[in-house]
Parts: C-alpha cells; sequence; structure tokens
C-alpha cells in the first residue's frame, strides 16, 4: 500500500495540481475522494475536519504528517522525494516560479473556487448566471495577466514550458486552471502562450494521469 495518501475531488483545481506533482515526481499514492457537494459537502464532515480544519481539499497525509494547501503540498514533495525538479535551483528563477503559481493559487482561483460561488448565490443573491460571469470575469483579467508575463519570458528565454526544457510547479497551477477556465466557458486558445504550454503539458503522461476524467470520482 501506498504511503502517500491524498484527500481530493475530481474537479478541484487544487487537487488537481498536486495529482500532476506526485506523478511527476513517479510516486504511488492512496487517492481518497472527498465529494464537496454530496451530503452537503464531505469536506465538512468531523473526520475530515479533523485532517484539515478548513474543510478544503487537498490534504496530502504522508504517516504521521498531514498537510493541506496544494501548493505547501507540492513544495513539500519537492523537499522530501527525488525525481523531477519542480523548481529551479537559483534563487531569481525560483521566485519567478512561484511568482506565477501564486498568481494562479492566490489571485485568480480563490474568486471562483465553490465557496465563493455558493456564497455569492446564498447570500447576496446571484444568479447561476451571474456567479459563473463573476468567475469568467477573474479568471479573465488574471490569465490575460499571465499571458503578459510569460511571453515575456518566452521572448527572452525560449523554453517547453513556462520556465524550461521540464514542467515547473507553474505548469502544474496552469494547467488545471485552463481546465477551469474551459468549464466556465472561456476561449483558452486567446492566450497563445499559454494554450501552447498546455497542449506540451497534456501529452505528457503524468498530466494525462492527473486529468479530472481519469480519477476514480470523476462525474
Amino acid at each position: 500500500m501506498a504511503s502517500l495518501r491524498l484527500y481530493g475531488y475530481f474537479r478541484s483545481s487544487s487537487s488537481y495540481r498536486v495529482r500532476i506533482a506526485l506523478n511527476l515526481k513517479g510516486l504511488e499514492y492512496e487517492y481518497v475522494p472527498t465529494h464537496l457537494n454530496r451530503n452537503g459537502g464531505e469536506q465538512f464532515s468531523e473526520s475530515f475536519r479533523t485532517l484539515n480544519p478548513q474543510s478544503l481539499v487537498p490534504v496530502l497525509q504522508d504517516g504521521n504528517v498531514v498537510i493541506g494547501q496544494s501548493l505547501s503540498i507540492i513544495e513539500y514533495l519537492e523537499e522530501c522525494f527525488d525525481g523531477i525538479r519542480l523548481l529551479p535551483e537559483d534563487p531569481a528563477s525560483r521566485a519567478k516560479v512561484r511568482q506565477s503559481a501564486m498568481a494562479i493559487a492566490c489571485d485568480i482561483h480563490p474568486l471562483g473556487n465553490l465557496r465563493v460561488l455558493k456564497r455569492l448565490q446564498g447570500v447576496y443573491g446571484f444568479s447561476e448566471a451571474s456567479s459563473q460571469e463573476w468567475a469568467r470575469h477573474w479568471i479573465d483579467l488574471g490569465l490575460n495577466a499571465l499571458e503578459i508575463q510569460l511571453r515575456a519570458h518566452q521572448a527572452d528565454k525560449p523554453s517547453k514550458f513556462c520556465f524550461g526544457a521540464t514542467p515547473s510547479l507553474a505548469d502544474c497551477c496552469l494547467v488545471p486552471q485552463l481546465f477551469n477556465a474551459r468549464r466556465f466557458g472561456l476561449d483558452v486558445t486567446k492566450w497563445e502562450v499559454l494554450s501552447r504550454i498546455d497542449e506540451r503539458c497534456c501529452e505528457l503522461p503524468a498530466f494525462a494521469a492527473a486529468h479530472p476524467s481519469r480519477q476514480p470520482d470523476a462525474e
């Protein structure tokens, strides 16, 4: 049995990031589906809240070590396990990778997260259409900026992936966010650099195996 256990939800962008990282590292893990809508949300169960009081996926369990927050999980994997390096060695390059990853994980993704959209509808009276438009607005705004940043970087240092010849933490975050953008009806082809990187990533087995449709809890 794998020593690593991942609590996640097939369509969760943050869970998707961690699945990609685990696959890139070649690590075996036990996947524990945590349905975010069934029975009022399994993330609110007492057993899950014992693991993560935030009631958020993903959660990684490695023996007695329990970690929430996708970026923290991926950095833990980076520091504890061999395999492809997801962060560059030199500080400046490492900061650039983190900048792009955080632009997605901290600025774009949270504003279209399930609990935010439910709050907009349940408390502030947003219709389904209005909440979808809310999400599209913030995704569009954030990916426009990321396209500009990565276009400039690629012009200076052409590379197959976001920041080099192999996928990094930034790529782990980008692919799920573009998947999310498509779910909300955005045409991602307008972001030429991002789309090109996404296509290259998705050709890799590690990314393909992490796709939401390939998960045991996929609906």
